[in-house]
């Protein structure tokens, strides 16, 4: 996927060159044509100033001059049709090498805009089928039989079995801050890393995504909680994923607890971002969320706290010049399989001192 990233972004240089190089072609041609018409006035002003000067002789020669004067009026003339088709021929040039110029910016604007709505899709898709592998590692460890006799019987020997089990799923599955095994009424009964995280026996009873996991109907659903900041977890962005423990780790058994997962969010959303290739450093990749609340930027600011005067008007993606004058180009989630999204955006937003103008 960080190749079709990659590729995006070289056919977006290639428009750019390709567009640069017509511009400043049809500039040169306009300039030639300006500064050959401009020739071609001093010509006929020369032109025009010798046949006045043969008028002015012709009429001192009197009767003798009379057809000379007549040779040189028609000399005069010509000279001033040919400074007139000059002069239009300029004004033309000008006008239609203007036009000519302006759609080669407005077709760059579009070109452009459509490439960065490519790469605003590749980074939205590629969180979402990261996170959709999320929604199944929470369905599946909550099946593990450590967690199920936990969640059964929750004494000092079954947590603390649970704990090393949950201990070993993060030694292989790095993405993760922490595993937290809770009761039904909130109690954390285990965790995966209880050296660096002090949470056993808390209670996360009013946390939403809790509250929801609550709810839910069978070992097949999942929670996806937005991102947010987890005091819990040493204040660390985490993406929350939860599922129901059941009995005998059937799907449809008698829920016994709630299995969450803290997904390291901070880390894996810059590597998205980060990875999608841009060439100048006034360009930002963003993902923003229903909100749009910025949650993950290549540039590092923002994160959590900004919210992005997004445009969208309904549209699912599209691109658009903002008052700043700044190329925005944005993608709605598409899901993955069966995670659906959260109604986040892939963005990425070029700044108006690259001087890209998009199309009206």
């Amino acid at each position: 996927m960080l190749r079709a990233d990659h590729a995006a972004t070289a056919d977006t240089e290639d428009v750019s060159d390709i567009s640069a190089l017509t511009a400043r072609l049809t500039a040169e041609v306009n300039q030639i044509a300006c500064d050959k018409t401009k020739n071609i006035q001093q010509i006929t002003g020369q032109m025009k100033m010798l046949a006045l000067n043969a008028l002015i002789e012709s009429a001192r020669a009197g009767e003798q001059g009379r057809g000379f004067a007549v040779v040189a009026q028609e000399v005069r003339d010509v000279g001033q049709r040919i400074e007139t088709i000059a002069r239009q021929l300029e004004s033309e040039l000008v006008k239609r090498t203007g036009d000519l110029m302006q759609s080669i910016a407005q077709m760059t604007g579009r070109a452009l805009g459509e490439r960065m709505v490519d790469l605003s899709l590749n980074a939205i898709e590629l969180i979402d089928r990261n996170l959709y592998e999320r929604t199944c590692d929470v369905r599946w460890w909550a099946t593990d039989s450590a967690v199920v006799e936990c969640a059964t019987v929750p004494d000092a020997t079954t947590a603390a079995h649970a704990s090393q089990r949950l201990g070993v799923i993060l030694g292989a599955y790095t993405v993760y801050l922490d595993i937290w095994l809770c009761s039904l009424d909130g109690i954390v009964l285990a965790n995966g890393r209880a050296d660096k995280f002090d949470v056993k026996g808390r209670s996360v009873a009013d946390a939403p995504w809790f509250r929801e996991a609550q709810a839910l109907k069978s070992g097949d659903d999942y929670v996806a909680a937005d991102v947010e900041r987890q005091p819990m977890l040493g204040d660390a962005q985490v993406a929350t994923y939860c599922a129901s423990v059941r009995a005998g780790g059937q799907s449809h058994g008698r829920p016994l607890g709630i299995l969450a997962i803290h997904f390291d969010w901070e880390a894996q959303a810059r590597a998205i971002v980060q990875g999608i290739r841009v060439e100048d450093d006034l360009t930002r990749v963003l993902l923003v969320d229903a909100n749009f609340r910025v949650i993950a930027s290549s540039d590092g600011k923002g994160l959590l706290t900004e919210r992005l005067p997004l445009a969208v008007d309904r549209r699912s993606s599209g691109y658009y010049q903002d008052a700043s004058g700044a190329l925005v180009a944005f993608h709605a989630t598409p899901g993955y399989e069966t995670y659906k999204g959260l109604g986040w955006y892939g963005v990425i937003v070029r700044a108006a001192d690259t001087k890209v103008k998009a199309a009206a």
